[in-house]
């Protein structure tokens, strides 16, 4: 068994074995599990199969397997849990054959990805979205505005947003994505992400940053604006949403966290699915 500490000299092996996998969980991404390094102090456990261990946002060890679990044999799987406290994230898809004795399943709202259809984020049709709609109408008629896709040329824009809203926050560096943000912005290609920026009467106004999670998914790692111009959420979203190839049928806006504010936001767009990330431990009985 050998542990390396995650870097960049991991991603194409990484990134190919998360394609292959399909899952649904923003977590499968290297882009994700890249710039949250340092937070989850992840490492690459090389031995009969490969992991990511890392730790959770509540203190827990454990291990990320980087094919479907069922691939895995059962034996190896129950020896090396035995080193932390559980296997995570684990698609609900890939629990068949986990309700034995040997099992303990268990999942935490604050970790559940907020899945919409494209559809709803490009029109925010039907009663229950007429705020969105109202604040969508409120910027177009507000502003004079305009979307763009987030090049390279545009980072500086970007930055712009981004340490402005990290101020608005009002919170420490550590408090928030702020850094990993700022290494995606850095890393735009590298990373191979994807986004689009936007503007409110010639300044830039917020910006959205994310990447393919699977052929039907698309996931935003982020989404930052300025509060100074009411309705930019709802614009970014719905512009974006619109700009999206077809092939794209879902927008992961990844989890709440347990934080109030993102839990809020999120559920007001009312999500079409909620994604569980299962933890799957063994019995101490």
């Amino acid at each position: 068994m050998t542990l390396e500490k995650l870097d960049f000299s991991h991603k194409d092996l990484l990134r190919e074995r998360f394609r292959k996998t399909n899952a649904p969980l923003s977590e499968y991404s290297f882009p994700n599990i890249y710039l949250f390094r340092e937070v989850h102090r992840y490492e690459v456990l090389f031995d009969r199969e490969i992991f990511i261990k890392g730790l959770t946002y509540d203190g827990r060890t454990y291990l990320m397997p980087t094919v479907n679990i069922n691939e895995i044999d059962r034996a190896y799987l129950r020896e090396i849990m035995g080193t932390v406290d559980f296997i995570f994230p684990v698609p609900e898809q890939w629990l068949e054959g986990f309700g034995d004795h040997d099992f303990a399943l268990s999942y935490r709202e604050g970790d559940m990805d907020y899945v919409y259809t494209v559809e709803k984020m490009s029109t925010l049709r039907g009663r229950y979205l007429h705020r969105k709609r109202n604040l969508l109408k409120q910027f177009v008629t507000e502003y004079r505005h305009e979307a763009m896709p987030l090049t390279t040329d545009r980072i500086g824009d970007a930055l712009l947003v981004l340490d402005e809203w990290h101020a608005e926050a009002g919170a420490g560096d550590e408090e928030t994505d702020y850094l990993p943000c700022l290494e995606a912005l850095r890393m735009y290609d590298d990373l191979m992400l994807c986004g689009g920026i936007y503007y409110a009467d010639g300044e830039p106004a917020g910006f959205v940053l994310g990447e393919e999670l699977d052929r039907e998914t698309f996931v935003l790692h982020f989404a930052k604006a300025r509060k100074r111009f009411k309705g930019v959420y709802q614009y970014m979203f719905n512009r974006f949403a619109q700009v999206l190839p077809p092939q794209y049928r879902f927008l992961n806006l990844e989890q709440d966290l347990d934080k109030d504010t993102l839990r809020l936001a999120k559920s007001s767009y009312l999500p079409d699915s909620m994604l569980k990330k299962m933890r799957i431990a063994l019995r101490k009985d």
